[in-house]
């Protein structure tokens, strides 16, 4: 967020709470025709203006929920925007295997 504001902040505290009151909830999903999971990531090449390593994300929705998701930091420095995307891809992968 380019501008956060305090309404931002209330509703990031809001949403913390119920998951701290909440360990144990889970995600009930209907059957209604076909389950479509579906998977997007991306990842920037040397992104970061201190060590040049790359950060790489992805999300996953299972019938238009998101269910997961992440983003971090490479361990390892990517020698172009191709590495950074193809490892930033096998994560994504992973996760939706």
């Amino acid at each position: 967020m380019h501008s956060p504001s305090e309404d931002h902040m209330v509703a990031v505290m809001c949403i913390l709470r119920y998951l701290k009151v909440t360990p144990g909830k889970g995600l009930m999903f209907f059957k209604y025709g076909h389950t479509d999971v579906e998977g997007y990531m991306d990842a920037d090449w040397a992104g970061s203006i201190t060590n040049r390593r790359s950060t790489s994300g992805y999300f996953t929705f299972v019938s238009d929920n998101l269910v997961t998701w992440r983003s971090k930091k490479k361990k390892v420095m990517s020698q172009s925007s191709v590495e950074a995307e193809y490892r930033g891809m096998a994560q994504g992968v992973c996760e939706l295997l």
